[in-house]
C-alpha cells in the first residue's frame, strides 16, 4: 500500500463508498433510475461520447457502463483539459491510443475545442451517415465532468450550422454534481438528423477503492458534504506531499518574499465567495489579483512546511504530522482566526476551492498505466 493509501486508512478509518448506508451513503435514488434508463437507451445509440475529467482519466470512468460502452462506437472526451497538466496529458492520449480507443482532451467552454470533438464524431459516423436518415449520439459520464456544458456548446455550433432549426432548449449547468437528473434529447443537425442525448451523471453503487472515491470527491463528482471537506483536504495534502509538488513552488515563495506587502489586501475581509466563479459578471481585475495573491500565500505556506520537514514522507505517522502542521500554516495563510468556529472546515473549503479552480496549478491525479507490449 502506498504512503497515501496508508495515511488514508489511518486518518480516515475504514471509509467506504456504498449504497447501503455504511460509513458514507452517497448513491442518490435518482442515480439508480437514471442508470437503468441510460442502459436501455445505450442499445439505440449509434455513438457514445463518454465525458471524463482530464484530472482523473481513469477514476472518472463509470466502471459499470464500460462493458456496454466498449462494444459501441465511442469517443472519450477528456474535459477540463485547462485544469490538467499538459506535460502528462499527451501520455494519456498515447495510452488510450494504445488501447485502440479514440480520445480527445477538450475544454467544453471553448467552441474551437468542441468543434474538433464534433469533427471526430462525424468521422466516426461517416459510414452510418450515408446509410441512416436518423442518428443518435449519447453523452454519458459521472457527475460534474461537464456534460451539460458540452451539450450547450454543441447547441451553439449547431445553431450556426442550421439557423433555420427550431429554438433548442439549453441544458442546466452548475458547479455541483447532480444538476441534470433526467434524460433529454436535442436535435443538433439535419440531413441526416442527428440527435444528442444529455444524461444525468451516474456513479457506480459501490466504489471499493477508497482512493478512487476520494479522487472523485476532490474533482467534485461526489458532493463535499457526503465525504467531508476535511477528509478531502487531507487527501489532497497527502498527494501533494508524496509527489513533493510544493517544492516546485520555490520561486513563488522567493518572489513573494521580495514583494512589498499591501496593507489594504491584508485587512480585506476574506470570503469564500471571492473564490467562486461569477457566472453572469465579468471578474474585476482587483478580485483576480486578490485571488491570485491568496493562491500564492497558500503555495508559500505549503512550500515552507515541506522544505522544513525533516521526516520520512513514506512513513504515514510522519506524513500525518506534516499535514497537521500544514493545516496550521494554511489557516494563517488564509487569514482565518483561531477563534473562528469550525476554522479547520473553513480552511478545507477554501483550499479545495483554490485547487478546483486551477489556482494552484494544473494537475492529473491518476497515474498513466504501464502498457506491456504483446509478444
Amino acid at each position: 500500500m502506498s504512503p497515501v493509501g496508508k495515511i488514508l486508512k489511518k486518518c480516515l478509518g475504514d471509509m467506504s463508498f456504498n449504497t447501503g448506508g455504511g460509513t458514507i451513503n452517497w448513491y442518490p435514488g435518482h442515480m439508480a433510475a437514471a442508470t437503468r434508463a441510460i442502459n436501455a437507451r445505450l442499445k439505440l445509440a449509434d455513438l457514445v461520447i463518454e465525458v471524463r475529467d482530464s484530472r482523473i482519466p481513469l477514476s472518472s470512468a463509470n466502471q459499470d457502463l464500460q462493458p456496454r460502452l466498449s462494444s459501441k462506437r465511442r469517443v472519450i472526451a477528456l474535459n477540463k483539459k485547462d485544469l490538467a497538466n499538459p506535460n502528462i496529458m499527451h501520455k494519456w492520449v498515447d495510452y488510450f491510443e494504445s488501447c485502440k480507443q479514440d480520445c480527445l482532451p477538450i475544454n467544453a467552454h471553448s467552441r474551437s475545442s468542441v468543434q474538433k470533438l464534433l469533427e471526430l464524431v462525424e468521422l466516426k459516423l461517416k459510414e452510418k451517415i450515408a446509410k441512416e436518415p436518423t442518428l443518435l449520439v449519447m453523452v454519458v459520464g459521472v457527475p460534474n465532468v461537464g456534460k451539460s456544458a458540452l451539450i450547450n456548446c454543441i447547441h451553439q455550433i449547431a445553431s450556426s450550422r442550421f439557423p433555420v432549426q427550431e429554438k433548442k432548449k439549453r441544458a442546466k449547468v452548475g458547479p455541483l454534481p447532480g444538476v441534470t437528473q433526467d434524460i433529454a434529447g436535442f436535435k443538433i443537425a439535419q440531413r441526416p438528423s442527428i440527435y444528442v442525448l444529455d444524461t444525468p451523471g451516474v456513479l457506480v453503487p459501490t466504489i471499493s477503492d477508497i482512493e478512487t472515491g476520494l479522487k472523485l470527491a476532490l474533482a467534485g463528482s461526489v458532493k463535499d458534504s457526503v465525504v467531508g471537506e476535511e477528509r478531502i483536504a487531507q487527501y489532497l495534502l497527502a498527494v501533494l506531499n508524496t509527489r513533493q509538488t510544493p517544492l516546485h513552488w520555490r520561486n513563488v515563495h522567493n518572489n513573494t518574499l521580495k514583494e512589498p506587502q499591501n496593507e489594504t489586501d491584508d485587512k480585506r475581509d476574506y470570503n469564500i465567495k471571492d473564490l467562486l466563479p461569477k457566472r453572469r459578471a465579468l471578474p474585476v481585475a482587483s478580485d483576480v489579483h486578490y485571488v491570485e495573491g491568496v493562491a500564492k500565500e497558500v503555495q508559500c505556506a505549503l512550500y515552507s512546511t515541506l522544505s522544513e520537514f525533516k521526516g520520512d514522507l513514506q512513513d504515514e505517522d510522519e506524513l500525518e504530522i506534516l499535514i497537521e502542521k500544514q493545516f496550521e500554516a494554511l489557516q494563517k495563510a488564509l487569514k482565518i482566526s483561531n477563534r473562528a468556529n469550525e476554522a479547520r472546515m473553513m480552511v478545507s473549503k477554501k483550499f479545495l476551492t483554490l485547487f478546483r479552480a486551477g489556482k494552484l496549478g494544473p494537475f492529473i491525479l491518476d497515474d498513466v498505466p504501464i502498457v506491456t507490449a504483446k509478444s
